[in-house]
């Protein structure tokens, strides 16, 4: 008998993303007998994982090996599948200082890990790690392995990883698509499992190219919804680049709002008004984890002892600065800790068709061979893919719509430009995609991108590659 396939989480140490990620692997009955290989560098968290990974195989009936270890080398011996979800520097320090310095110079910024300054500085943080991770994947998997990244700033890790070797092929992996798709569901009050539609473009600036009901092309209901005001709030954004380019992106308005130039400008209160622009949202995300992670903890280790509505209660009492719908997140999160379902991500259902066969289609972060022709060969790009026992096959898109082809290409140059200085190590790039990035350049001028690129680059240290720090 062939030995059972091992899957190995890096970055285990992300509990509540593990255990979803390992309950949708272990439901399927052919992995039900997998070795799941847990790496975290923060032992007590991987401590708790483990656990977690042995209650989640219980619940399900399952008899996985599980094993855990601070040591990624071993971690990755053998191993067929690398699931990736790690955070180089965390919330403090790293995405602190992303924030708190470029808002010195003016430059406001709602989440900061995708594009920007804060997208710029976080793949130069994290891009060496993975770079040194796919070596030792080269020299330590199994055949045919196969990488799983679901970090930020997805679109530049995937460019850069499978830029520099496709021996170990990097799949990003993004939940954007399946969850904007129900959002719209559920605006247009129709079940969500019944749309239908395709999607393209690079991960977090996608659009949906059709979306339909039973045939019907629903373009025209949701262009009602953003004319007749009925928008929800929280999504106001994205119904106006929906008037405004005629297809719906699929990232959350709070992300898309600082890809563009468009509405976060200093002295325009009425812009964050008109559009409902979230600033500093994804630190007021880290500090409400912060509060509400002892109670998750608990419940990881002892399902039902906390009270998800004493839980709600006490983080809304707690002032921290976010939207709304974030604090009900954490309420409805031990509410779902409480049970074993199956989550929309795809990286169990990857794992699932390539070992048994069984097609299935997913959304997937790819190298740009031809799949879109308006976007540069090799960069990044989010197409549906075809997977099955001979891996992950993008499917061909084509040409774009010009107008969105066009908006795709200011963050393509972003990303091309640091995952050039990255592989190349030459510094100057660093500034250079500053520079072009559309949200940075519509604020600052050059020698304040400048200066401010240089007291992030020393704000951040150790916690970036020698060559960066000069």
């Amino acid at each position: 008998m062939s030995s059972p396939v091992k899957i190995t989480l890096i970055g285990a140490g992300s509990t509540v993303f593990t255990r979803n990620l390992l309950g949708d692997i272990l439901a399927w009955p052919e992995l039900r007998e997998a070795h799941i290989a847990l790496h975290d560098i923060d032992p007590h968290r991987l401590a708790l994982s483990e656990k977690v990974a042995q209650r989640i195989a219980g619940a399900l009936d399952a008899r996985p090996t599980i094993t855990a270890t601070t040591d990624r080398r071993a971690a990755l011996d053998g191993a067929r599948f690398v699931i990736s979800t790690i955070q180089v520097g965390g919330y403090r320090p790293a995405t602190v200082t992303d924030f708190d310095i470029p808002k010195k110079y003016g430059l406001e910024q709602t989440i900061g890990d995708t594009l920007g300054i804060g997208g710029i500085m976080r793949a130069l943080r994290t891009l060496p790690v993975m770079l040194d991770m796919q070596q030792d994947m080269e020299a330590l998997c199994a055949d045919r392995p196969l990488h799983l990244n679901y970090v930020n700033p997805m679109a530049m890790i995937t460019w850069a990883l499978n830029a520099r070797s496709r021996r170990v092929p990097t799949v990003g992996l993004c939940h954007s698509v399946q969850h904007t798709a129900a959002e719209l569901a559920h605006d247009l009050e129709i079940p969500a499992e019944e749309i239908r539609y395709l999607c393209a473009g690079i991960n977090h600036v996608a659009f949906y190219l059709e979306f339909s009901h039973k045939g019907q092309d629903l373009y025209p209901r949701l262009k009602a919804i953003q004319r007749e005001g009925r928008a929800p709030d929280w999504n106001r954004v994205r119904y106006e680049m929906l008037s405004r380019l005629g297809y719906f992106p699929t990232e959350s308005s709070e992300h898309f709002a600082e890809y563009t130039p468009w509405f976060i400008k200093p002295g325009r209160e009425d812009l964050l008004k008109k559009y409902n622009v979230p600033l500093d949202e994804y630190p007021g995300r880290c500090q409400l984890f912060e509060h509400a992670w002892p109670h998750i903890e608990r419940e990881l280790a002892e399902p039902g002892s906390q009270d998800p509505q004493a839980l709600l209660d006490e983080v809304r009492g707690a002032d921290i600065q976010v939207m709304p719908r974030s604090v009900e997140q954490v309420g409805d999160m031990i509410s779902g800790l409480r049970q074993v379902q199956r989550s929309a991500e795809y990286g169990g259902t990857i794992i699932h068709g390539v070992v048994s066969g069984q097609p299935q289609v997913v959304y997937g972060n790819v190298p740009n061979t031809g799949l879109i022709t308006n976007l540069p060969e090799g960069c990044a790009v989010e197409v549906p893919c075809l997977v099955d026992a001979n891996g992950v096959r993008p499917t061909h898109i084509g040409r774009l719509p010009v107008q969105l082809a066009a908006l795709m290409r200011t963050n393509v140059n972003v990303q091309e430009l640091v995952v050039e200085a990255v592989l190349t190590q030459r510094r100057e790039h660093i500034y250079h995609a500053a520079m072009l990035d559309p949200h940075t350049s519509a604020v600052l001028d050059l020698e304040q991108i400048h200066a401010m690129v240089d007291e992030l680059m020393a704000a951040h240290g150790d916690w970036l590659p020698e060559w960066v720090r000069g």
